[in-house]
C-alpha cells in the first residue's frame, strides 16, 4: 500500500509542475533594476503585483487566476511579471524581505492605496497604468490589455490632460479612467473641465448624460446643479425618476450619511429635516431607504431595522434575493428578542426559504427562528430537513441547534 502511495504521488508530481507552469511566471531573487533591464532587453512591459498577505481578493488572484493557463499565455507574452508583497510578517522569506524598501517606495511613489493594486510599466520603466482590485480572467485580461494602449493607459491619459485640461475628449477619457483606478482627486478634476468646457445642449444629450450622473456627487457641483435645474429633460433622456434618484443618493451620503455615520445619539431624523428644508424638490425617500438599513443595524436599533428592511421590501416591489433576506432576518435572530421583531424576521426568512429552492442554510435560519418565536415543534421539522440536505462540514453545527431545540434550550445564546 506504502509503494502504492509512493508511485502515485511520484506521478503526481510532474503533473503538478505542468499544471504550475502554465499560468503567470513571476520574477524570484532579483531587484526592480534587474527586472527594468530584463524588460528593456526583450521589449517588454512590465505587469506588477502589488500585494499584501492579508488581502482577500489578493489570494484568490494567487490560486485562482493567476495559474489559469490563459491568464499565462497573454501576461508571459507581453509582460516580465513581478509581486511584491507590501506588508512584513514574521514568516516572510529573504527574497521578501529584500524587497521591503522597495514596496515603501512604491506605495509613495506610485500611490498606491488599495489592494490588489497592479502596475504596468513601459520597457523603459515608467508607469503608464494601473488596476485597482481583481476580477475574473477574461476581465482581468482586458483590463490589462488597455496598459498596452497608450489611447486607454490611465498615467498616460492624466499626463496628456494635466498637458490640455480643456480638451473635452482627453478630459472624459481621463475620468473615466480616473474612476477605474478608484483615483478620486483626479476623476473629479478630469469630470468639472469636462463639464466646464462643454456647453449644455452638449451636456444634457443621453450620449453625456451617464457621465454628468456620475459627475454629480458633490451638492455644489455643476453636474448636481443641472441635473437638479433639468429634471425633465434628465428623465425624458434617462427614464423617469432618474434625476431624482441621482440627486437623492448625492444628498444621503455626503450630507446626511457622513455627519450621522459616526455620531453620538440619533441624530438621523434631524439631518434629513435640514437638508430637505434645503432641497425641497428633491425626494429624499429612496436614497435613504437603503441607508437606513446599515445606519439602524449599526446603531443596533432593531424595531428601526425591522421598519427600514419593511420598507425596502416595499421599495423593491417585495422583488428581494433571497440571500438578502436571510441577512436581514438572521440580524434579527441573533440580536433582538422584541416579539414583533421576530415575527417580521420569520416572514423574511420564510420568504428567502421559498425563494432559494430550500436552501439549507437558509432553513437553518428559518428554524431558529421558528423556535425563537416559541413554534418549536415545528422548528425540528425544518431543521432536521435542513441537516438532510446541509454539506458534511456544517452538518454538526446544524445537529447542536438541533439538539438544543428538542431540549428547549435557546440556540440564540452565545455559549461561553
Amino acid at each position: 500500500m506504502i509503494m502504492k502511495k509512493l508511485v502515485l504521488f511520484l506521478f503526481l508530481i510532474p503533473l503538478l509542475g505542468t499544471a504550475q507552469d502554465k499560468g503567470i511566471k513571476f520574477e524570484h531573487n532579483t531587484d526592480w533594476a534587474k527586472v527594468k533591464a530584463k524588460a528593456k532587453a526583450e521589449n517588454k512591459y512590465i505587469f506588477v503585483d502589488a500585494f499584501t498577505t492579508w488581502c482577500g481578493p489578493c489570494k484568490y488572484m494567487a490560486q485562482e487566476i493567476f495559474p489559469q493557463e490563459k491568464v499565462g499565455t497573454f501576461f508571459n507574452e507581453k509582460f516580465v511579471n513581478l509581486k511584491i508583497q507590501m506588508d512584513q510578517t514574521k514568516n516572510d522569506s529573504e527574497d521578501v524581505k529584500s524587497w521591503y524598501e522597495e514596496a515603501k517606495r512604491f506605495t509613495k511613489d506610485y500611490q498606491i492605496r488599495a489592494y490588489p493594486t497592479f502596475l504596468i510599466f513601459n520597457p523603459d520603466g515608467e508607469l503608464v497604468h494601473r488596476i485597482v482590485g481583481g476580477g475574473e480572467a477574461d476581465p482581468f485580461i482586458a483590463k490589462a490589455q488597455e496598459g498596452l494602449n497608450p489611447a486607454t493607459q490611465y498615467v498616460t491619459l492624466v499626463k496628456k490632460f494635466e498637458a490640455n485640461p480643456k480638451d473635452k475628449a482627453i478630459a472624459k477619457a481621463t475620468a473615466e479612467s480616473a474612476e477605474k483606478a478608484y483615483d478620486e482627486e483626479v476623476a473629479a478634476r478630469a469630470q468639472a473641465a469636462f463639464i466646464e468646457n462643454s456647453s449644455k445642449e452638449e451636456l444634457l444629450t443621453k450620449e453625456n448624460l451617464g457621465f454628468l450622473a456620475k459627475s454629480a456627487q458633490d451638492p455644489a457641483s455643476k453636474a448636481f446643479a443641472l441635473i437638479r435645474e433639468n429634471k425633465e429633460k434628465v428623465d425624458a433622456e434617462l427614464g423617469a425618476g432618474k434625476a431624482n434618484s441621482i440627486l437623492a443618493t448625492t444628498l444621503v451620503r455626503r450630507e446626511i450619511a457622513q455627519k450621522v455615520w459616526n455620531a453620538e445619539g440619533d441624530p438621523l431624523n434631524k439631518e434629513v429635516e435640514a437638508v430637505q428644508k434645503a432641497y425641497p424638490d428633491i425626494d429624499l425617500t429612496e436614497g435613504l431607504t437603503s441607508f437606513k438599513l446599515q445606519y439602524y443595524l449599526k446603531k443596533k436599533n432593531y424595531p428601526a431595522f425591522k421598519e427600514a428592511v419593511q420598507a425596502y421590501i416595499a421599495k423593491n416591489d417585495g422583488k428581494v434575493s433571497p440571500r438578502e433576506l436571510n441577512s436581514f432576518a438572521w440580524s434579527i435572530f441573533e440580536n433582538c428578542d422584541d416579539a414583533a421583531c421576530v415575527e417580521a424576521a420569520l416572514a423574511w426568512s420564510k420568504q428567502s426559504v421559498e425563494g432559494s429552492n430550500e436552501d439549507p442554510m437558509m432553513m437553518d435560519t428559518y428554524a431558529n427562528l421558528l423556535h425563537k418565536a416559541g413554534k418549536t415543534k415545528e422548528a425540528i421539522v425544518w431543521q432536521e430537513k435542513a441537516i438532510a440536505k446541509v454539506d458534511d462540514d456544517a452538518k454538526a453545527e446544524f445537529q447542536k441547534n438541533l439538539d438544543k431545540m428538542k431540549k428547549g434550550e435557546p440556540t440564540w445564546i452565545n455559549e461561553g
